[in-house]
Order: C-alpha cells, then sequence, then structure tokens
C-alpha cells in the first residue's frame, strides 16, 4: 500500500510507492558520452572566461589567470545576476521588481577534464569546500546580498551544461523561498520543544540506524524520512552548526572524507547517475541561529516531476529511504 510521509522541517508531504518500487538496477541512466571539443574551463584557456576571484595554485607561485591551478573561481560568463548596479525596488501597482543585482560564479574543481567529484581524493576536495566557504565569507562583505546558495549539477539530466567538473554558487538580494520556509520550520520547532529540529532528526537518526548511510566522527549522511526522489541523502555535521562558513579546515577535510564516501556509495549504486546538491546554509549576516542547522541535499536525477507534482506540491518516490539507505550501506 502507498504510504504519505510527512517532512518535519518543511510539513511537505511525499508519497511512498511501494507498488511502483525498484531496485538500483532498474533505473535508466543516460549514457555519459563526452561530447569532444574545446572546454573553456581546462588549463591553457584561462583567457576564455572572466578573470578568475579566486585560485588555489600548486606551490602557491604560479601566474594568475594561468596554468597551474587545482581550484579556480572565476565570474560566469553568463551570469544570472550581475554584480554592478542599484537594487532599485520599485512598485508596479500590486506587482514589485528590482534590478538583477547579484553575483554569479563558477567553481572549477579540478584542471582535469575527465575528473569528477566522486573521483577526487579528498584531499583534492577539500580546496573545493574551502572555496565554497571563502568566497560565500567575501560575498557577504556586500550589504546588498541576502543569501549566497551553492549547487552543483553533475550531468546534463540534471541541468549542467559542461562536461568540465564544476560546481556553482549565486549571491541573491533576497531570501530563497525553499530557505525561508525551512528557517520558519525550524524556528517553529524549536519554539514548540526548545531544540533544534536537525539535531533531533540526527539524534533518532543514528538510534535507530535504519536510514543512516554512513558516517565519520564530525558529519553523517541520511536518507531523509520524507525524501523526494530515490537515493536522495543529507550531509550534516553532528554538532550544531548554523553557518557552513564558519567551518575551520580541520572540519572542512572531515567534511570532503564524508561527502567522497556519500558519492561513491551513490555512484556504485547507479554508477554516473545525474544529481544535483545544494547548500542549506544560514542567511548572511544572520548570527548564529539556534534553530537552524546548515546541511547539504543532494538529489539524484531519477524520476520526472509532471502535472501531479507540479499541481500539488507532493512528490511520488518509489523507493522507500530505509531501502536506499541499504542499498547504499552496502555499495562499498
Amino acid at each position: 500500500m502507498p504510504e504519505l510521509r510527512r517532512d518535519p522541517v518543511l510539513g511537505r508531504w511525499i508519497i511512498i510507492s511501494r507498488e511502483r518500487r525498484k531496485r538500483p538496477s532498474d533505473f535508466a541512466i543516460e549514457s555519459q558520452t563526452s561530447l569532444g571539443g574545446f572546454c573553456p574551463l581546462c588549463p591553457g584557456n584561462e583567457k576564455t572566461t572572466p578573470p578568475e576571484v579566486l585560485a588555489y595554485r600548486l606551490g602557491g607561485d604560479s601566474t594568475p589567470n594561468k596554468p597551474g591551478w587545482q581550484v579556480r573561481v572565476v565570474p560566469n560568463k553568463y551570469p544570472a545576476l550581475v554584480i554592478e548596479g542599484d537594487l532599485s525596488k520599485e512598485g508596479e501597482g500590486l506587482y514589485d521588481r528590482m534590478n538583477g543585482i547579484g553575483a554569479h560564479e563558477v567553481i572549477v574543481e579540478s584542471p582535469n577534464h575527465d575528473e569528477s567529484l566522486t573521483r577526487m581524493p579528498p584531499d583534492k576536495i577539500f580546496f573545493v569546500f574551502k572555496a565554497f566557504k571563502e568566497r560565500i565569507v567575501d560575498l557577504e562583505k556586500d550589504p546588498r546580498f541576502r543569501y549566497v546558495m551553492v549547487f552543483k549539477n553533475y550531468g546534463r539530466a540534471a541541468g549542467a551544461s559542461l562536461e568540465h567538473s564544476h560546481s556553482q554558487l549565486i549571491a541573491l538580494p533576497i531570501l530563497p523561498r525553499m530557505i525561508v520556509s525551512e528557517l520558519a520550520g525550524a524556528l517553529s520547532y524549536f519554539q514548540y520543544k526548545e531544540r533544534c529540529v536537525f539535531c533531533d532528526i540526527i539524534r533518532q537518526e543514528m538510534q535507530q540506524n535504519v536510514r543512516v548511510v554512513c558516517q565519520n566522527e564530525h558529519f553523517i549522511t541520511i536518507t531523509p524520512f520524507a525524501p523526494r526522489t530515490p537515493f536522495e541523502m543529507w550531509v550534516l555535521p553532528k554538532q550544531h552548526s548554523s553557518a557552513y562558513n564558519k567551518l575551520d579546515d580541520f572540519h572542512l577535510l572531515s567534511l570532503s572524507s564524508q561527502f567522497s564516501e556519500t558519492l561513491r556509495r551513490l555512484n556504485a549504486c547507479i554508477p554516473n547517475v545525474p544529481y544535483n546538491f545544494v547548500l542549506h546554509t544560514e542567511p548572511l549576516r544572520f548570527g548564529s541561529a539556534e534553530h537552524f542547522h546548515w546541511h547539504f541535499e543532494i538529489v539524484p536525477k531519477l524520476t520526472s516531476i509532471a502535472g501531479f507534482e507540479w499541481g500539488s506540491g507532493f512528490y511520488i518516490n518509489p523507493m522507500p529511504p530505509e531501502e536506499a539507505a541499504e542499498y547504499l550501506r552496502e555499495s562499498l
């Protein structure tokens, strides 16, 4: 029988359709054959991108905007939002508008064209995650920006337009509706129970141990109780923390190790599965929030969003998270 499950943070309902239950091998994955041709993100082609805003270089002595980098951050050549100008908020009757002010940057994760995040060792992933932090810290200085969203699209089905492994960030002048809803849901729980809902989730998942995928001393990966898609995972710090940009290098390296194992387990279950991940962290200049807990959400692209999902806000998932976690635990 199908089962309805409610997300404890957002109040979102999910349908677990056991009648449509699938094994990992039942999911059809589009072939990720290389298209070849010119790549603007490869070393030697630095002049074809805007000048870098951050780079970690081998030995620290190579020339900016030249080869010799490990991770490179550049403004997006075709940005969703632009950094120059004023917000110029105005009304048009009952409608609101403002200029599209923000920042849109590309984090080039490796100089090697064919090296995906899944195949990178943790000590290389560390520099990717460190770049996320440093760019958030820098963009927080701009009073026009209220939130920095960090995300990755892997595979054409998940929205990736370039083969070379990269992630992106967008600094926004307004809070995304998803973050507003998450903050509100977490605050409501905190006001009622005087505890962080994410901390309670971590405690319960560790006690029950049915949706835990893997963990280390500082971080845990779970399949959430009410997942939108098969093999959706959350990576959370075990100790309460509301802001990703407060992480020190020691914990960034621990996170890199946890993230590496998480992606390797996913890839072992469903090779080359397209996915998105998004960092959920507190708004800029928000102060340490007792009720909010930063985390990454990894969402494989294995199901389609169609009329029912758009019209109802419900998601239909053919994979119970307990089964997904078991597959992932046994994959390595």
